[in-house]
C-alpha cells in the first residue's frame, strides 16, 4: 500500500537530509572558554500535515497535529571546569483528537491517538569537561551527521531524536578533528502512531556502538571525513548463532566548496561474517549558484546487503538522496539492524533548486527512485516544494507541498497519486 509521504521542516532539510547546495555541517569542536552562568532558551513549535491518502485534505482522518516545547539550561563551568546541560520536551495535541486530527507526528505513547496525545521526556541530559583540546560529553545528547553519519539527530519530525552515549573530540592536529564515541542508547524518531519517542532503548542489546571519526580540512575548500563503527555482537542480537558475528561499518566522504560551486562523493560498506550479503552504498552530488538561484543534483545507489542504509533511532541516512520519501518508508532502528526499506537494492535520482524570495526561500526538488524490495519492484516520483519565512527573529513559518506517485498498486488501492500539505510554525525564545 502506497504511503504518505511529508515533507521537512526548513527549506535546506526540506528537500534533502544530505543533499542541500551547501550541506556540510559544522564540526564538534573543543568548546571555548566560557563566562560561569547558566544559559536558558526554549522553543515552541506547532506542526500540523494533512493529506489525501485516504480520504480528503484537511479531514480529520487524514490529518495529524502536534503542539510541542523544548526548554533549555546550559553552563559550562557549573564546578571544576565540570560543564552542564538539560533539555526537557512536550508534546500535546490540545485535544484536537477529538475534532480535527487522527494523528500524530511524534507519539508518546503506544497504541492508538488516545494512549499518545500528551507526554513528555528528557530529551538531553549530560556533564561536559575539557582538557586542552580534548573535550568529553557524557549522557544523553544530540550527535550531528556530518561527524556521525550511522547514529545522527534528525530534523524533519517535531523534535529531534537523541543519544545515550559518550563523546570525545580531540583537536591537537592541525586542521583535523578526531572523534570517538560509544552510543548505548536511542529514542526513536519516526511518524504517527506506534513510535514513542519518549522510550529510550539500548541498541544492539546492551552492547552498544563504537565510533572513531577524523575529519580533515588541510586543503582550502575541501572536507575529508572518514568513519568507522564497531557493533559486537549484533548477528547474536538479530538472531543468528555464530559466533564470527561482530559488525563493522566504514564510511568516506569528501566534499569541496567553493561556495558558487560544490561536488561531494560519498561511500562505504556495513559487514559482517554473518550477513550473507554486505550492504554497499555509494553517492555523488554537484551543485551552483546561478543567478541567485541554488541548484543541484544527486545520485546514491545501494545493493541489496542485509541491512540496508540505516540510522540509529532514526529514518533517514547519511546519503545525499534523502528526501521525505525516504523519512517516512523507513522504520526506526530499535533493537536491531533495519534494512531500509527506500535503501536497499535502490538507485535515487534527485534535482533541487531554492533561492531566496519574498522575504523567505522557496525550494523545489524532484526525486526518482528504482526500489527491488523483496516482493515488489517499485519506481517513485517525488516533488516536493516548500517556502520558509522568518517573520520575527524569533518566529519561522513555513508551509510545504509534496506529491508521490508509485507505478506499484500493491502500496494504495485507493489513488495513483498522494498529495500532502504542511504547515509548521517554530518560535525561538
Amino acid at each position: 500500500m502506497k504511503k504518505t509521504l511529508l515533507l521537512s521542516v526548513v527549506a535546506s532539510t526540506m528537500i534533502m537530509a544530505g543533499g542541500d547546495i551547501a550541506p556540510v555541517e559544522p564540526a564538534v569542536e573543543t568548546p571555548a572558554p566560557a563566562v560561569s552562568g547558566w544559559e536558558f532558551s526554549g522553543t515552541g513549535k506547532v506542526y500540523y500535515q494533512t493529506h489525501d491518502f485516504e480520504g480528503d485534505l484537511f479531514n480529520q482522518e487524514t490529518s495529524a497535529a502536534d503542539l510541542g516545547i523544548q526548554l533549555r539550561a546550559t553552563n559550562s563551568d557549573v564546578f571544576a571546569g565540570i560543564g552542564a546541560g538539560a533539555e526537557v520536551s512536550g508534546l500535546s495535541t490540545l485535544n484536537l483528537e477529538n475534532w480535527m486530527v487522527s494523528n500524530v507526528m511524534q507519539g508518546t505513547g503506544y497504541g492508538d491517538i488516545d494512549d499518545m496525545t500528551d507526554g513528555g521526556w528528557i530529551s538531553q541530559l549530560y556533564l561536559t569537561y575539557g582538557i586542552g583540546n580534548t573535550s568529553f560529553k557524557v549522557g544523553r545528547q544530540e550527535l550531528p551527521k556530518a561527524l556521525s553519519p550511522f547514529a545522527f539527530s534528525e530534523e524533519w519530525n517535531v523534535f529531534k531524536n537523541t543519544f545515550d552515549a559518550v563523546l570525545v573530540v580531540n583537536t591537537d592536529i592541525q586542521d583535523t578533528t578526531l572523534v570517538g564515541a560509544w552510543v548505548g542508547g536511542a529514542n526513536q524518531n519516526a511518524f504517527g502512531a506506534g513510535n514513542n519517542i519518549t522510550d529510550f532503548n539500548s541498541i544492539n542489546d546492551d552492547d552498544g556502538a563504537y565510533m572513531l571519526t577524523v575529519q580533515n580540512k588541510s586543503i582550502e575548500n575541501l572536507t575529508l571525513t572518514g568513519s568507522w563503527y564497531y557493533i559486537p555482537n549484533l548477528g547474536y542480537n538479530l538472531g543468528a548463532t555464530s559466533e564470527e558475528n561482530d559488525a563493522n561499518v566504514l564510511w568516506g566522504d569528501a566534499q569541496y566548496n567553493a561556495g558558487a560551486f560544490n561536488v561531494g562523493i560519498q561511500g562505504g560498506s556495513i559487514m559482517s561474517d554473518d550477513f550473507s550479503d554486505d550492504t554497499t552504498a555509494l553517492g555523488a552530488k554537484v551543485g551552483g549558484a546561478v543567478s541567485g538561484i541554488n541548484l543541484m543534483a544527486a545520485y546514491s545507489t545501494v545493493n541489496d546487503g542485509d541491512t540496508g542504509m540505516f540510522n540509529i533511532g532514526g529514518t533517514t541516512s547519511a546519503l545525499y538522496t534523502e528526501t521525505v520519501a525516504d523519512q517516512l518508508l523507513n522504520a526506526p532502528f530499535y533493537y536491531g539492524m533495519w534494512t531500509g526499506y527506500t535503501r536497499r537494492d535502490a538507485d535515487k535520482f534527485v534535482v533541487g533548486a531554492n533561492a531566496d524570495v519574498l522575504g523567505g526561500n522557496l525550494s523545489a526538488a524532484y526525486a526518482y527512485s528504482e526500489i527491488t524490495p523483496v516482493y515488489h519492484d517499485h519506481e517513485l516520483n517525488e516533488f516536493d516544494v516548500c517556502y520558509s519565512a522568518n517573520v520575527t527573529d524569533s518566529l519561522n513559518l513555513t508551509a510545504a507541498y509534496v506529491y508521490l506517485d508509485d507505478n506499484t498498486d500493491s502500496w494504495n488501492q485507493n489513488a495513483d497519486s498522494n498529495n500532502i500539505v504542511r504547515v509548521i510554525g517554530t518560535y525561538n525564545f
